[in-house]
């Protein structure tokens, strides 16, 4: 068995988590692109599956969970945006990433008001890829912790018993939580 020395253990952590079990859904009806965007991918130490357009992509994300969805905008069958909106209908919870060289300020903006997370011009400059991905990544880890922590903070408020002193704990807990008081 080879063990490897962390050398800057805090990011080699973040590499670990966020890079080596990512899975990233690369959609794009250009076979060039998707292949190029998986050798990058898993350059990097990202699983990375392809589709050839939304339809498929659906099929994909129907059947498996992914990390990420890096999705071309103009394809046949179902372009990125129904791609987009039909898995938000289907309440998968999954961040998105644009991609489209036809990309305009006004195509961004409408992507990004319908839940991507960002947009990317065709071909992709490398470094800003990277970067995007790793930011997408971090966020939709830390709106999965928020949901956590928040679950956590509910189950709290469950006081247990029912005895005289109880009630009126929690009938004096009902009385002040919809005020400003501290």
């Amino acid at each position: 068995m080879k063990f490897i020395e962390l050398q800057n253990p805090a990011y080699d952590l973040f590499l670990i988590k966020f890079i080596i079990m990512s899975k990233i859904l690369v959609v794009d009806d250009e076979k060039s692109i998707r292949e190029t965007l998986k050798e990058i991918l898993e350059y990097e130490k990202f699983e990375v599956s392809e589709a050839e357009d939304g339809s498929s992509a659906l099929d994909i994300l129907r059947a498996e969970k992914f990390d990420l969805v890096l999705s071309d905008i103009k394809m046949p069958k179902m372009d990125g945006m129904e791609l987009l909106q039909s898995a938000q209908n289907e309440g998968m919870d999954v961040p998105f990433v644009m991609i489209s060289a036809h990309g305009t300020i006004e195509t961004a903006v409408e992507a990004t008001k319908r839940g991507a997370f960002d947009f990317l011009q065709k071909p992709p400059d490398l470094n800003r890829l990277l970067l995007t991905v790793r930011n997408t990544l971090e966020r939709a880890d830390l709106v999965t912790e928020t949901k956590v922590l928040r679950r956590k903070i509910k189950q709290t408020d469950n006081i247990i018993g029912s005895s005289k002193g109880i009630e009126d704990v929690k009938n004096t807990i009902d009385k002040v939580a919809g005020t400003e008081a501290r």
